[in-house]
Formats: C-alpha cells, sequence, structure tokens
C-alpha cells in the first residue's frame, strides 16, 4: 500500500479527493407547523369524490371547500377567521346539478369563485363579504360549451376577466368573463387533460394529459409549441418554476415508482434531470413558490410534505426537510403570498383536508429567526391584487407580468415575552380555575394565613401567630 501511495502523483492526489459541495441557502431550517386545535375548522363534510383535485380553495378572505352532498354539487365558503366547529347546517353554494369538482378564487378579487362540475357547466359566483346567510343557487354566470364533464379550471395569471377550464372531452375553452362568451376552443388533447399550468406572463400554458404526453402551448391561439412524449416518465402533474424557463412535472417512472423530473421549457425532448422519490401510488401534487424558490412535494393518501430548494445548476432540486403528519391529505389548499403572517417569518402556508376526521388543518412553512424587523430578503416583492392588464388588451397580443408589491405593511412585530410565558402568568393567577386572590383571608393582629399547599380543588392554610 505505502509503494501504491508513493508512485501517484500529486496531480492524481488532486483527482482522487473528494469534497462535498455545500449550499448556504436561507431555508435550510424551514420547519412545517401545524395549528392548533382551535386554528383548524372542525366538523366539515369533505367531499369523497375519487377526482385527483385540491377540492378546495383559499385566499385571504375565505376558505371554500367541496363538500359531500347528494342530489347535485355544493361548496362550503367559511370566512377564514371563524376557526373551531363549523355548524352543520352552514349555508352553501349548491346550484350545480353534478357534483363539483374543481373549485378556484379570482386573484383579483376576493369575492369571486368560480367552479366546474359534472353536470358540464362553469360557474362564477360573487360571495358577500361577511359569508353566506342562506344557500346561494343563483350564479353570477353560467358557461356551458363542454360536451363532457368539466374537471380542471385556472385563473389568467396577470389579466383580469380570463377564465380557462378544460373537460374530459379533450377539449380547453378559453372564457371571456367581460363579455360572458367563449373565444377560443383548444382541441390538441387526444384524451383527457390531468393539469394545467401558466408561466408568469400567462403567454404560455402547459398541460399534462393521460395520451401521456407533455405540452406547452401558446395560451391564446392554443397552438403546441412543444410536445413530450412521456413514456419512461407518465406525467401526471405539471408546473412552470416562474421566470427560469423551467418546467417540471411529477408522475411514475417505468418501474412504477413516484418520480419527478425537470424540462426545458423550450426543449422537450429529454428532461434535465429526473429523481425518484419514492414507491408509493398516491399522486404527487407539487407546489411552487417563485418568491423563495422553493418546491413542496404533497402525495395524495399521504401526510407528509417534502420540500426542495430549486437552484439553476446542479444539482437542480436541493432536498431540504419532510413535515410528516400521521394524517393522511385528501387535498391541499394554498394560501397567497398576501396571506402570510410576515411578523413569525412564514414563507407558505397548506390548507390540508382529512376527511375522515371531517377537518381542515392549516400547516405554516417558517424560517426560523427572530423578526425585529421586516425580513426583505424572505420576503421580495410578490403578485398583488391589482392586475396588469383587462381581457381585451391581452386577447390583442400585451403581454405583462404581476404588478408587485411589498409585504412590507403586513408586518406586525411579534410579542417578544411569547406565548410561553403569557400562560405561565395565567397559571400564577388561578390554579385549576380557582382564583387565589378570592380565596385568601384578611390579615389581623395576631393571624397570618399562609397557603401551605394545594390538594385537588382545595387550598389548605396553615395559621401561625
Amino acid at each position: 500500500l505505502f509503494l501504491k501511495l508513493k508512485n501517484v502523483r500529486p496531480s492524481d492526489k488532486k483527482l482522487k479527493q473528494h469534497k462535498p459541495a455545500y449550499r448556504s441557502s436561507k431555508f435550510r431550517n424551514v420547519y412545517g407547523k401545524a395549528s392548533s386545535r382551535e386554528e383548524c375548522y372542525e366538523g366539515v363534510p369533505i367531499t369523497r369524490n375519487v377526482h385527483d383535485n385540491h377540492f378546495c380553495a383559499i385566499n385571504p378572505k375565505f376558505l371554500a371547500v367541496v363538500t359531500e352532498s347528494s342530489g347535485g354539487g355544493s361548496f362550503l365558503v367559511i370566512p377564514i377567521y371563524k376557526t373551531g366547529r363549523v355548524d352543520p347546517h352552514h349555508p352553501k353554494v349548491c346550484g350545480h346539478q353534478g357534483s363539483v369538482l374543481d373549485i378556484k378564487w379570482n386573484p383579483f378579487r376576493d369575492n369571486i369563485i368560480a367552479s366546474c362540475s359534472e353536470d358540464c357547466t362553469v360557474r362564477i359566483w360573487e360571495i358577500p363579504d361577511g359569508g353566506l346567510r342562506r344557500n346561494m343557487t343563483e350564479a353570477l354566470l353560467v358557461f356551458t360549451g363542454h360536451s363532457r364533464k368539466v374537471g380542471l379550471i385556472e385563473w389568467h395569471p396577470t389579466c383580469s376577466g380570463i377564465l380557462f377550464s378544460a373537460g374530459y372531452d379533450g377539449k380547453i375553452l378559453l372564457w371571456n368573463l367581460e363579455e360572458a362568451k367563449v373565444v377560443k376552443m383548444f382541441d390538441s388533447h387526444s384524451d383527457v387533460i390531468l393539469c394545467m399550468s401558466f408561466n408568469t406572463d400567462g403567454s404560455l400554458l402547459a398541460t399534462s394529459c393521460k395520451d401521456k404526453k407533455l405540452r406547452i402551448m401558446d395560451a391564446r391561439s392554443g397552438r403546441v409549441l412543444q410536445e413530450a412524449d412521456c413514456k419512461r416518465h407518465r406525467v401526471g402533474r405539471v408546473v412552470f418554476l416562474g421566470n427560469t424557463k423551467r418546467v417540471l412535472t411529477t408522475g411514475v417512472s417505468q418501474w412504477n415508482t413516484r418520480q419527478v423530473a425537470l424540462w426545458d421549457q423550450e426543449d422537450l425532448s429529454v428532461p434535465i434531470s429526473e429523481e425518484e422519490i419514492d414507491g408509493l401510488s398516491g399522486l404527487l401534487f407539487p407546489f411552487y413558490d417563485a418568491d423563495t424558490h422553493m418546491l413542496y412535494l404533497a402525495g395524495k393518501g399521504d401526510g407528509n410534505i417534502r420540500y426542495y430548494e430549486v437552484s439553476p445548476e446542479k444539482p437542480y432540486l436541493q432536498y431540504l426537510m419532510e413535515f410528516s403528519s400521521p394524517a393522511p391529505q385528501k387535498g391541499l389548499g394554498m394560501m397567497p403570498k398576501r396571506g402570510m403572517d410576515v411578523g413569525e417569518c412564514e414563507v407558505f402556508r397548506f390548507y390540508k383536508l382529512v376527511t375522515m376526521k371531517g377537518l381542515v388543518e392549516p400547516i405554516s412553512m417558517i424560517v426560523p429567526r427572530r423578526a425585529e424587523k421586516f425580513q426583505d430578503d424572505i420576503y421580495p416583492m410578490t403578485a398583488g391584487t391589482e392586475p396588469a392588464l383587462t381581457a381585451e388588451e391581452w386577447l390583442s397580443g400585451i403581454n405583462k407580468g404581476p404588478i408587485l408589491i411589498s409585504l412590507k405593511e403586513n408586518y406586525k412585530r411579534p410579542n417578544p415575552a411569547g406565548p410561553k410565558s403569557a400562560k405561565r402568568e395565567r397559571r400564577a393567577l388561578a390554579i385549576k380555575g380557582l382564583d387565589l386572590l378570592e380565596n385568601v383571608s384578611s390579615k389581623t393582629d395576631n393571624e397570618v394565613c399562609m397557603c401551605n399547599f394545594v390538594y385537588g380543588n382545595k387550598i389548605h392554610y396553615k395559621k401561625q401567630s
């Protein structure tokens, strides 16, 4: 061995030395925090439909959840602050004649929500500011154009009044809400469309289909710009990765393992990278945060959420951590960035549907740091509620990115004492619901009452002269 090492040249030694790549990251220690029972929504009759979707939608004002119902489809709309047990007779939006398959809030108007159903219709609803007081059956707009049930809807990310719907008839319809009519029909898919995703300015639309093909299309004309035949990687879900000109897909490999693939949006001939996740069978839902460049993967029927940091160089997906929970998730809703708790350094928030318990549980992703002031390095400018274009401008060929806002106005300095000290103060004043100050007898010259010990609900005193 000594002779072998002696004959090794210095240049060979450098080649054989392996230094593991270390990447410093602000989000290396991000952790998931499940909300307490008081901050959850209980008694929600979550739908048992097997359609692969999230069945919920969230914005800073309302939580909407598709519910189990007979004789038509319905969904609940609850003000976001009304946590706790939901009234069994809570009013519902119940205008559809078939089961509701997808719901989405308008990104620019928090009171407008779109829904699609097995009754082949797309409906637009306007929710009052305080929530519903009675069942809502009359929709603001009703769109009919699909010949089979409608499984997906997506709002345009930068333009007001444009909505896309995808049906089981293999068609995508582009709706202009300002004129209440269909503008364009895309018929380039030969089977059921599984997922739709827009790029940042809404000029491109990526779709995954049951015919095992990934497509990137012009969002106005429907012309297919790129197409991939995914035989080795059966695509289930697709998402644009912000302005990186890359697309991420989740699906199943040829060995029936769950897999993630990264693609160049300008060349879908071969994926940039592929990574196997595990051998479970549930569909993987991807969630991408363009502000922090973090990717979250949550499986249907799983209890965990994995999260990664996306980088432009190898390794493209840097694994960070995993949030684990024993309760399986039916679907997950995502709070927009403008609804984050900036004072607690919250960078993402899920709303997890647990069907067996009738529970909607908020899960916060938090950067562990002291927020004595606004943390602008983890809260860059983000998309606001003002549309960049009107429907007419976008249809004429104009592209614009979202109008950005700062979250600094949402910052509230957290209580330096924290919740634990507040609990200690309450315990000092009351022991098991019994106020000490009300049970101490008055002092006299010859007698001083001293508290000796507490047993059960009785306080025993020792007299001292």
